[in-house]
């Protein structure tokens, strides 16, 4: 699958589809679950409760985001690939995590959940048609391809994947 040109998706994703390299797109899913599985176990439960300022989240909170965005972000593609038109809403990624209590969970149950989450978007991605990747939905009032949302998915775990190393200090 080709990169999704800049006019297939809202401005504001352009840094998260930058960050995808050039190959195979499933290649660097399998890849990043990869990378994944391997960090979160290294990760001790004080790091895991770990903010680096006032008011931002916890590394448990910022994976628990990770999941609750592929989970959207997938129904999304599912929905464009297939060619439903119905406009789909966006959603307030602060309200979810606060509403997800994720830092009353462990890291492994996040893992865990994790784990089938990204399975299934490879699974998804794995099964579409070459021309559903064209396909063009609206999401959050703007229009966006199928193509693009699966450069979001990576894209946007590349960047929290970033902040994680850089901002906490993981991996």
């Amino acid at each position: 699958m080709k990169r999704p040109a800049e006019n297939e998706y809202p401005d504001y994703f352009h840094n998260y589809v930058k960050l995808v390299p050039e190959g195979n797109l499933l290649d660097t899913l399998v890849e990043q679950q990869k990378v994944i599985q391997e960090m979160i176990p290294t990760i001790s439960d004080s790091k895991a409760n770990f903010r680096y300022a006032p008011g931002k989240w916890s590394v448990k909170e910022v994976f628990g985001h990770m999941i609750d965005t592929e989970r959207i972000m997938s129904y999304r593609l599912l929905r464009i690939a297939r060619g439903d038109k119905t406009p789909l809403a966006g959603f307030e990624e602060n309200f979810y995590v606060e509403h997800a209590h994720y830092d009353q969970r462990s890291l492994d149950s996040l893992l865990e959940e994790y784990v089938p989450v990204r399975n299934a978007t490879v699974s998804l991605m794995n099964g579409l048609a070459e021309e559903a990747w064209g396909r063009t939905g609206i999401a959050n009032d703007l229009p966006i391809s199928a193509r693009a949302v699966a450069y979001i998915i990576a894209g946007h775990e590349l960047h929290h994947l970033g902040i994680l190393r850089e901002r906490y200090l993981v991996g």
